[in-house]
């Protein structure tokens, strides 16, 4: 880890087409972005490269592991003495999103997207002209583990569900 930089949090929404969320200590959202790998020897190498440009790395949590897409998440984490947890979406679901909200996949995707969009504006960090679904649950992944790691105390106000 690097102690030189304030401590960042990585979250993944984990498959060739990635959505990468990365948070601050003080659990605003500071970037975030759809990457699309192509290949998983493409996946394997942009992992290294990912993780390289994020001063202050400490944490990275990963969803979307089937398929065996987390792995490479998790060996780069490992090779670096990074804490690493991969989280079911049931779980950053349950806590983040009402249960009507979250009866069909497509409905807890559409509320991670409005979520994440409140989380995008809660934060300061520059308002997208398109969201794709993996940005969105990869933002939604990264509110659900800073607050595991205990970055934020609670879920804030403007990003409690109404």
């Amino acid at each position: 880890m690097d102690t030189a930089h304030p401590p960042r949090l990585l979250a993944v929404d984990a498959g060739l087409r990635a959505g990468i969320a990365v948070f601050g200590e003080d659990g605003r959202l500071r970037e975030y972005r759809s990457t699309n790998f192509g290949s998983r020897s493409r996946l394997k190498r942009g992992v290294h490269g990912i993780m390289k440009r994020i001063p202050g790395l400490a944490r990275v949590v990963v969803e979307g592991g089937g398929g065996g897409f987390a792995e490479p998440w998790q060996r780069e984490a490992e090779r670096r003495g990074l804490a690493f947890r991969a989280v079911d979406a049931r779980v950053w679901r349950e806590r983040l999103l009402r249960s009507r909200d979250r009866r069909t996949g497509t409905d807890a995707k559409q509320q991670a997207d409005t979520l994440a969009r409140r989380v995008i504006e809660w934060s300061g960090a520059s308002r997208p002209t398109g969201l794709r679904h993996d940005a969105a649950e990869a933002i939604a992944v990264g509110l659900w583990a800073v607050l595991d790691a205990g970055w934020l105390d609670e879920l804030p106000e403007p990003l409690r569900p109404a």
